[in-house]
């Protein structure tokens, strides 16, 4: 049967994010940020196992408790976010998972994720030829800027905020990253991005406000609000 698999990179350092350390590493309620988004997708019941890429430089102490059973760490990461997710498929591949397995990737930033809508896209996509990603549609009016000021309003109908997981074949979502590896991953953002270089036209699903990706130092005081309300 066709599995589920997470992969997480987790080898960036988080520069935009004012913290001392890589942010995903930042104690958010007593605990790295990134473990809450592990154990968020712990509790997806779909998932068969998860692949967390870290640097291979890094000194991270992981708790022994906690860390759900299924999921591994690899220090595999590389020099961009592209380059990380593309050597885990990589390793995933050469762990001997199944080439048309699905790879959910998500980002170890994105740590207030439900596993309800990890569920939500996984059921809306796992019969769908391309794949997909969990999106909003983009709520407030949009600007496009030149010199400093407004050029233009752009029309936001038809227009999505990407987030994450997004979700293909494993082997597909590979090959699509193989592609652009020689130039160095250039113009790729997500892996949909890649997947549309092909052509293809993923699915979008519909997630949630909360799901985002804790990127300024302000970020981290509304990610601690949150969790601490679902506590």
């Amino acid at each position: 049967m066709t599995q589920f698999h997470a992969l997480i990179p987790c080898a960036g350092t988080g520069s935009r994010a004012g913290t001392a350390q890589p942010k995903q590493y930042q104690p958010l309620v007593g605990q790295p940020m990134v473990m809450h988004t592990v154990q968020a997708l712990a509790q997806v019941p779909q998932l068969d196992s998860g692949w967390l890429v870290l640097s291979p430089q890094g000194d991270h102490e992981w708790p022994s408790q906690d860390w759900p059973a299924r999921f591994r760490r690899v220090a595999c990461g590389g020099a961009s976010r592209a380059e990380s997710v593309f050597n885990g498929l990589k390793a995933m591949l050469a762990a001997g998972l199944d080439p048309q397995d699905w790879v959910l990737v998500h980002d170890a930033a994105r740590c207030l994720v439900s596993p309800e809508s990890v569920s939500r896209l996984i059921d809306a996509c796992q019969t769908d030829a391309v794949g997909g990603l969990l999106a909003l549609p983009l709520p407030d009016t949009l600007k496009s800027e030149e010199g400093g000021r407004v050029a233009a309003t752009v029309p936001r109908e038809h227009k999505w905020l990407a987030q994450t997981p997004q979700m293909f074949r494993l082997q597909m979502l590979h090959d699509a990253l193989a592609d652009v590896a020689g130039s160095g991953f250039a113009g790729i953002t997500d892996e949909a991005s890649a997947i549309e270089r092909k052509g293809l036209k993923p699915r979008l699903v519909e997630g949630s406000a909360q799901n985002f990706k804790v990127t300024y130092p302000a970020d981290f005081a509304l990610a601690e609000a949150i969790l601490r309300s679902r506590a």
